[in-house]
C-alpha cells in the first residue's frame, strides 16, 4: 500500500514518519519525499490514528482520492518522459490538466505539498533521468537527444544536466569508459 503525506519533505520528517508506523505494528518498505510503501493495507481505526499523530507534528496523510491524483500525476510524467520515443512538444500544464481533468493551479500545489518540489522541477528530474540513460547507451549525439527530449538545443541540454546533477553531458558519458576499462583491485 502507497500513502502520500503532505509536508514530508525532510530527513526529519521521514524519520517521523517511520516511528510512528513503526509504533502502530506497521512495516515501511519504502519511504522518500511524500510516499511510503508499506507491506499492508492500514484498517480505517489505524490509519485515522496516524492521521492524528501526523498532524501534530505539521504533516497530513492524503485521503484516497487525492493520492490517486498524485498516483497519476507521477504516472503520467513517468510516462511522457521515461516510456515514450520522444518528450511531446507541449505545454506541461495543459496536457496534465487536461490528461488528468483537473485545474493544473490545484494539481500543482497538491503535487508541492506531497512531492516537496514543482510539477515542473519534477519533470525535468525526469528528463534528466532519460538523458542519463541515453548518454549511456551511446547510441545517439547529444544534439539527438536533446531533440528526443524536447530541447531547443544542446546547450540547453547541457546547461539544465549541470545544473541537476553537477556534472556536464561529457563527463557524464565517459563516466561509462571509466567503469568498463577499470583495472580490478585484487591483491595477490
Amino acid at each position: 500500500m502507497v500513502l502520500y503525506i503532505k509536508y514530508m519533505v525532510s530527513l526529519r520528517c521521514k524519520t517521523k514518519v517511520k516511528t510512528e508506523l513503526t509504533n502502530m505494528g506497521l512495516q515501511c518498505t519504502n519511504i522518500e519525499s511524500g510516499v511510503v510503501e508499506i507491506d499492508e493495507d492500514i484498517p480505517d481505526d489505524q490509519r485515522k490514528l496516524l492521521k492524528a499523530a501526523l498532524s501534530k507534528v505539521g504533516m497530513a496523510l492524503l485521503d484516497t482520492e487525492s493520492s490517486e491524483r498524485i498516483e497519476q500525476v507521477i504516472s503520467t510524467i513517468e510516462k511522457m518522459i521515461l516510456y515514450s520515443a520522444n518528450v511531446p512538444d507541449v505545454v506541461y500544464a495543459d496536457y496534465l490538466s487536461k490528461k488528468l481533468n483537473i485545474d493544473f493551479a490545484e494539481l500543482s500545489t497538491m503535487f508541492s505539498e506531497v512531492k516537496g518540489l514543482t510539477v515542473h522541477q519534477f519533470i525535468i528530474m525526469n528528463k534528466i533521468e532519460r538523458a542519463k540513460e541515453l548518454l549511456l547507451y551511446d547510441a545517439l549525439s547529444n544534439k539527438e537527444i536533446a531533440l528526443k527530449l524536447n530541447y531547443k538545443s544542446v546547450p540547453s541540454l547541457s546547461s539544465e544536466f549541470l545544473k541537476v546533477t553537477g556534472l556536464t553531458l561529457t563527463f557524464f558519458k565517459n563516466l561509462k569508459q571509466k567503469r568498463k576499462f577499470r583495472p580490478d583491485k585484487k591483491s595477490n
